[in-house]
Protein backbone atom coordinates (compact mmCIF):
# COMPACT_ATOMS: atom_id res chain seq x y z
CA UNK A 1 0.00 0.00 0.00
CA UNK A 2 1.01 3.39 -1.34
CA UNK A 3 1.81 5.63 2.08
CA UNK A 4 1.96 9.07 -0.37
CA UNK A 5 -0.46 10.70 -2.34
CA UNK A 6 -0.31 14.13 -4.68
CA UNK A 7 -0.55 17.06 -2.85
CA UNK A 8 -3.47 18.48 -4.51
CA UNK A 9 -5.88 15.69 -3.18
CA UNK A 10 -4.07 16.37 0.65
CA UNK A 11 -7.57 16.76 2.61
CA UNK A 12 -8.59 21.01 3.34
CA UNK A 13 -7.88 20.16 6.71
CA UNK A 14 -4.22 19.82 6.10
CA UNK A 15 -2.37 22.93 6.48
CA UNK A 16 -0.02 22.37 3.37
CA UNK A 17 1.38 24.25 0.25
CA UNK A 18 -0.31 22.64 -2.41
CA UNK A 19 1.77 23.57 -5.24
CA UNK A 20 5.54 23.19 -3.62
CA UNK A 21 6.13 19.45 -4.03
CA UNK A 22 4.00 17.13 -6.34
CA UNK A 23 3.67 14.38 -3.29
CA UNK A 24 3.00 14.65 0.28
CA UNK A 25 3.27 11.53 3.50
CA UNK A 26 0.11 10.32 3.63
CA UNK A 27 -0.97 8.23 7.07
CA UNK A 28 -1.86 4.46 7.64
CA UNK A 29 -4.50 3.60 8.88
CA UNK A 30 -5.18 3.75 12.11
CA UNK A 31 -7.45 5.48 15.07
CA UNK A 32 -8.51 8.75 12.99
CA UNK A 33 -9.92 9.70 9.61
CA UNK A 34 -7.15 11.01 6.98
CA UNK A 35 -9.32 13.81 7.29
CA UNK A 36 -8.90 14.45 11.06
CA UNK A 37 -5.45 13.68 11.35
CA UNK A 38 -1.85 13.84 9.58
CA UNK A 39 1.17 11.65 9.13
CA UNK A 40 3.89 12.05 12.32
CA UNK A 41 6.51 13.00 9.49
CA UNK A 42 4.29 15.82 8.60
CA UNK A 43 3.50 16.69 12.14
CA UNK A 44 7.25 17.01 13.08
CA UNK A 45 8.17 18.45 10.08
CA UNK A 46 5.89 20.78 8.58
CA UNK A 47 3.84 21.71 11.55
CA UNK A 48 5.90 21.93 14.70
CA UNK A 49 9.08 22.04 12.26
CA UNK A 50 11.39 20.85 14.67
CA UNK A 51 13.05 18.57 11.98
CA UNK A 52 13.58 19.63 7.97
CA UNK A 53 13.82 16.39 6.47
CA UNK A 54 11.84 12.64 6.88
CA UNK A 55 14.60 11.11 7.93
CA UNK A 56 15.42 13.71 10.81
CA UNK A 57 11.55 12.70 11.91
CA UNK A 58 12.30 8.99 11.58
CA UNK A 59 15.65 9.53 13.97
CA UNK A 60 13.08 11.32 16.37
CA UNK A 61 10.18 8.64 16.19
CA UNK A 62 13.23 5.71 16.40
CA UNK A 63 14.67 7.43 19.70
CA UNK A 64 10.92 7.33 21.43
CA UNK A 65 10.84 11.33 21.36
CA UNK A 66 7.48 11.51 19.91
CA UNK A 67 4.36 10.98 22.68
CA UNK A 68 0.91 10.93 21.53
CA UNK A 69 -1.64 10.51 24.43
CA UNK A 70 1.34 9.29 25.99
CA UNK A 71 2.38 6.52 24.58
CA UNK A 72 5.83 6.75 22.11
CA UNK A 73 4.93 6.89 18.36
CA UNK A 74 6.35 4.05 16.58
CA UNK A 75 6.18 4.94 13.24
CA UNK A 76 6.44 8.13 10.77
CA UNK A 77 3.78 7.54 8.98
CA UNK A 78 1.08 6.79 12.27
CA UNK A 79 -1.45 9.36 12.15
CA UNK A 80 -1.89 11.75 15.26
CA UNK A 81 -5.28 13.36 14.83
CA UNK A 82 -8.03 15.75 16.56
CA UNK A 83 -7.54 16.49 20.30
CA UNK A 84 -4.41 14.31 20.59
CA UNK A 85 -2.14 15.19 23.20
CA UNK A 86 1.39 15.51 22.10
CA UNK A 87 4.65 15.39 23.90
CA UNK A 88 8.57 15.50 23.27
CA UNK A 89 9.68 15.83 26.77
CA UNK A 90 13.39 15.91 25.27
CA UNK A 91 12.40 19.46 24.29
CA UNK A 92 10.30 20.47 26.85
CA UNK A 93 7.66 20.47 24.13
CA UNK A 94 3.96 19.64 24.34
CA UNK A 95 1.00 20.32 22.23
CA UNK A 96 -2.84 19.42 21.43
CA UNK A 97 -3.59 18.88 18.04
CA UNK A 98 -7.04 21.33 17.09
CA UNK A 99 -8.73 23.46 14.17
CA UNK A 100 -8.39 26.88 13.48
CA UNK A 101 -11.37 28.79 12.74
CA UNK A 102 -10.62 28.30 9.29
CA UNK A 103 -10.91 24.46 9.49
CA UNK A 104 -7.40 23.64 9.25
CA UNK A 105 -5.36 21.58 11.78
CA UNK A 106 -2.92 22.93 14.20
CA UNK A 107 -0.78 22.08 17.36
CA UNK A 108 -1.72 24.16 19.74
CA UNK A 109 1.13 24.53 22.76
CA UNK A 110 0.10 23.36 26.28
CA UNK A 111 1.74 23.25 29.47
CA UNK A 112 2.89 19.66 30.13
CA UNK A 113 0.05 18.87 32.89
CA UNK A 114 -2.07 19.77 30.00
CA UNK A 115 -0.63 17.42 27.52
CA UNK A 116 -1.49 14.27 30.17
CA UNK A 117 -5.45 14.53 29.11
CA UNK A 118 -7.43 15.28 26.28
CA UNK A 119 -11.02 15.27 25.04
CA UNK A 120 -13.02 12.23 23.60
CA UNK A 121 -16.02 12.31 21.89
CA UNK A 122 -18.37 9.35 22.05
CA UNK A 123 -19.46 7.92 19.17
CA UNK A 124 -21.49 4.58 20.23
CA UNK A 125 -22.49 2.94 23.33
CA UNK A 126 -22.96 -1.09 23.94
CA UNK A 127 -23.43 -3.12 26.66
CA UNK A 128 -20.74 -5.94 27.24
CA UNK A 129 -20.56 -8.82 29.72
CA UNK A 130 -21.21 -8.40 32.84
CA UNK A 131 -24.20 -5.38 32.51
CA UNK A 132 -21.21 -3.25 32.18
CA UNK A 133 -20.85 0.11 29.34
CA UNK A 134 -18.76 -0.04 27.17
CA UNK A 135 -17.94 3.74 25.37
CA UNK A 136 -16.67 3.89 21.84
CA UNK A 137 -14.57 6.71 21.85
CA UNK A 138 -13.45 9.39 18.79
CA UNK A 139 -10.16 8.40 18.80
CA UNK A 140 -10.58 4.40 18.38
CA UNK A 141 -9.84 3.71 22.09
CA UNK A 142 -13.02 2.28 24.75
CA UNK A 143 -13.52 2.62 28.19
CA UNK A 144 -15.89 0.30 29.77
CA UNK A 145 -17.83 1.39 32.69
CA UNK A 146 -19.80 -0.20 35.61
CA UNK A 147 -23.15 2.67 34.71
CA UNK A 148 -24.58 3.87 31.71
CA UNK A 149 -23.80 7.87 32.61
CA UNK A 150 -23.59 9.29 29.69
CA UNK A 151 -24.85 9.41 25.94
CA UNK A 152 -23.42 10.27 22.19
CA UNK A 153 -22.10 13.26 21.70
CA UNK A 154 -21.13 13.85 25.40
CA UNK A 155 -17.05 14.50 25.49
CA UNK A 156 -14.98 12.80 28.10
CA UNK A 157 -11.82 14.72 30.00
CA UNK A 158 -10.00 11.44 29.38
CA UNK A 159 -6.41 10.92 31.41
CA UNK A 160 -3.40 9.56 29.46
CA UNK A 161 -2.51 7.13 28.82
CA UNK A 162 -4.58 5.62 32.53
CA UNK A 163 -7.83 6.52 30.63
CA UNK A 164 -8.92 7.64 33.79
CA UNK A 165 -12.36 10.06 33.31
CA UNK A 166 -11.48 13.51 34.86
CA UNK A 167 -14.75 15.03 34.06
CA UNK A 168 -17.53 14.72 31.41
CA UNK A 169 -18.82 17.29 29.14
CA UNK A 170 -22.65 16.40 28.00
CA UNK A 171 -23.71 17.55 24.52
CA UNK A 172 -26.59 20.09 26.12
CA UNK A 173 -27.81 23.89 26.56
CA UNK A 174 -24.74 26.09 27.26
CA UNK A 175 -21.90 23.95 26.29
CA UNK A 176 -19.19 24.92 24.43
CA UNK A 177 -18.26 23.70 21.24
CA UNK A 178 -15.91 22.92 18.35
CA UNK A 179 -17.62 22.57 14.81
CA UNK A 180 -15.11 20.00 13.74
CA UNK A 181 -16.25 18.93 10.64
CA UNK A 182 -19.08 20.60 7.62
CA UNK A 183 -19.02 24.25 5.95
CA UNK A 184 -18.02 25.72 9.33
CA UNK A 185 -15.51 23.89 10.73
CA UNK A 186 -12.99 25.27 12.93
CA UNK A 187 -15.83 27.97 14.16
CA UNK A 188 -16.42 27.74 18.02
CA UNK A 189 -19.87 28.00 19.12
CA UNK A 190 -22.42 27.71 22.16
CA UNK A 191 -25.42 25.31 21.92
CA UNK A 192 -28.43 27.32 23.07
CA UNK A 193 -30.70 24.18 21.84
CA UNK A 194 -30.31 19.79 20.77
CA UNK A 195 -33.03 19.23 18.99
CA UNK A 196 -33.72 15.46 19.33
CA UNK A 197 -35.40 14.38 15.17
CA UNK A 198 -38.43 12.11 15.38
CA UNK A 199 -37.45 10.62 11.98
CA UNK A 200 -34.46 8.98 11.35
CA UNK A 201 -32.55 11.65 10.31
CA UNK A 202 -29.54 13.25 12.24
CA UNK A 203 -30.60 15.27 15.64
CA UNK A 204 -29.73 19.03 15.08
CA UNK A 205 -27.79 21.56 17.22
CA UNK A 206 -28.72 25.02 17.45
CA UNK A 207 -26.25 27.82 18.35
CA UNK A 208 -26.86 31.02 20.38
CA UNK A 209 -25.82 32.92 16.88
CA UNK A 210 -29.01 31.31 15.32
CA UNK A 211 -27.03 29.11 13.12
CA UNK A 212 -27.30 25.12 13.00
CA UNK A 213 -25.75 22.01 12.08
CA UNK A 214 -25.78 18.31 12.70
CA UNK A 215 -24.93 16.23 15.89
CA UNK A 216 -21.84 14.58 13.97
CA UNK A 217 -20.20 18.07 13.05
CA UNK A 218 -20.19 18.89 16.84
CA UNK A 219 -17.31 18.61 19.23
CA UNK A 220 -18.39 19.68 22.90
CA UNK A 221 -14.67 21.49 24.42
CA UNK A 222 -16.49 22.48 27.61
CA UNK A 223 -19.36 23.63 29.62
CA UNK A 224 -19.66 27.23 29.21
CA UNK A 225 -16.13 27.92 28.06
CA UNK A 226 -14.29 25.85 26.35
CA UNK A 227 -11.98 23.67 28.36
CA UNK A 228 -8.86 23.51 26.01
CA UNK A 229 -6.61 26.26 24.36
CA UNK A 230 -7.65 27.43 21.31
CA UNK A 231 -5.19 28.98 18.43
CA UNK A 232 -5.47 32.29 17.60
CA UNK A 233 -8.07 33.94 15.13
CA UNK A 234 -7.10 34.68 11.79
CA UNK A 235 -6.60 37.81 10.11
Amino acid sequence: MSYHMKRLAAPRSWPIKRKVNVFAAKQRPGSHSIETSVPAVFLLRDMIKICDTSREAKRIVANRDLIVDGKPVRSVKAPVGLMDAIAIPAMDLYYRMVLTDKGKLTAVPVSKDEAGWKLCRIENKTKVKGGKIQLNLHDGRNVILDKNDYKTGDVLKVAVPSQDIIEAYPLDKDAAVLVAAGQHAGQTETVSEYIITADSSENIVRFVDGSETVKSNVFVIGKGAPAIKLPEASE
